[in-house]
């Protein structure tokens, strides 16, 4: 049966966050403020999914409404029943609504007093900026990570944002928060190759949410794949291109993006990544008319901007190269100050030459 927290529990729910938040990495209170961050802390919950064999899938959500919890549908795929908790308060889930392709299951938990969090959009964010993550990484108290916007991808008519808030399975579920507080997505999963390669789907999957999409039903096992666990080849383009990168497998990365270039040419990603594949190909001049032609199709895109700087640098144009490095600073202060930190750390001496052909 669900119980609501006594005088004493909502003490310790204090309590604990005020020491989550203690905990939590030093970019993020830099960046956030500490009160904000604790009040945020109120609403993400610790969700324990118990399948067959009484077999434990801990996982975190985010109260979206009155009495509703949003987490992933991995998270709770083989649950017979689920519970959230906080500080010692436990609640049990009445139905759910599956939406397996997003990953995302909204769950009614009766009783629950926790309030919702503010709904953002993915759509308002911009490469660099700052976010914080909360989910229960690692342990039964709540973790805060700070770091920031790395990528936006197009999926779905909506965009999937990659971060550097780094989290593990446990935190899957929960919140990615711009610094006003407002929910900008839902910690989802992560792929190997680094500190970056975090990925959280849009809160914009749970505003335009319909009434047919959002059906409750009786709290059980249920089947599919989410769009990020189907095979490679079924996989949107972005993470086929991320799968094809960390392989190296530079002709397939160049195939890949020159269709997806033609399918989309108001996206800038196809020909960043074209360009990319050109240079390890070995064809600087053709990356660099890459890149520039997604700087074209979206100025403020500042991984080419980033890449370009570096390119330049290596073949001995200073003077593109501080160019470069001065329009991403304007844009994206951060992944300026890494580059020209690594550009100054290179001890080889760049060529004279201009780009390849």
């Amino acid at each position: 049966m669900a119980r609501g927290p006594s005088a004493h529990q909502r003490r310790l729910l204090g309590s604990a966050l005020v020491a989550a938040c203690l905990l939590s990495s030093s970019a993020a209170h830099a960046e956030f403020d500490r009160r904000s961050l604790i009040l945020l802390g109120r609403s993400v919950l610790r969700i324990e999914a118990e399948g067959a064999g009484g077999r434990l899938q801990l996982g975190s959500g985010v109260v979206i409404a009155k009495e509703r919890v949003v987490t992933n549908c991995h998270v709770t795929r083989n649950a017979s029943s689920i519970s959230v908790v906080q500080a010692g308060a436990r609640w049990s889930v009445q139905s759910q609504s599956v939406d397996t392709e997003r990953d995302l299951c909204v769950l009614q938990v009766p009783g629950l007093p926790n309030p919702p969090v503010t709904l953002g959009r993915a759509a308002s964010l911009r490469e660099g900026q700052e976010l914080a993550a909360l989910g229960y990484t690692g342990g039964p108290a709540l973790q805060i990570s700070g770091g920031s916007v790395v990528a936006l991808h197009h999926w779905g008519g909506h965009l999937v944002i990659q971060c550097s808030n780094g989290f593990t399975s446990g935190a899957s579920g929960g919140g990615l928060f711009d610094r006003d507080g407002n929910l900008v997505g839902i910690l989802t999963f992560r792929l190997p190759g680094g500190r970056t390669h975090y990925y959280a789907v849009p809160a914009e999957w749970l505003a335009d949410s319909t009434e047919l999409r959002m059906r409750f039903g009786q709290v059980r096992p249920h089947d599919g794949l989410s769009f990020w666990q189907r095979p490679v080849t079924a996989q949107p383009l972005f993470l086929q291109a991320a799968t094809l990168e960390r392989a190296e497998q530079w002709d397939d990365l160049l195939h890949l993006a020159d269709r997806w270039a033609r399918e989309d040419g108001a996206d800038p990603e196809p020909l960043y990544l074209r360009a990319l594949a050109y240079e390890h190909l070995g064809r600087d001049a053709a990356a660099v008319q890459s890149w520039q032609r997604s700087l074209d199709v979206d100025p403020g895109y500042s991984r080419s901007w980033a890449r370009l700087a570096q390119l330049y640098h290596r073949t001995g144009l200073a003077s593109q190269a501080q160019q470069a490095i001065e329009s991403l600073t304007a844009l994206n202060p951060g992944l300026a100050l890494e580059v020209s930190d690594r550009l100054r750390a290179d001890p080889s001496e760049p060529s004279q030459e201009s780009a390849r052909q």
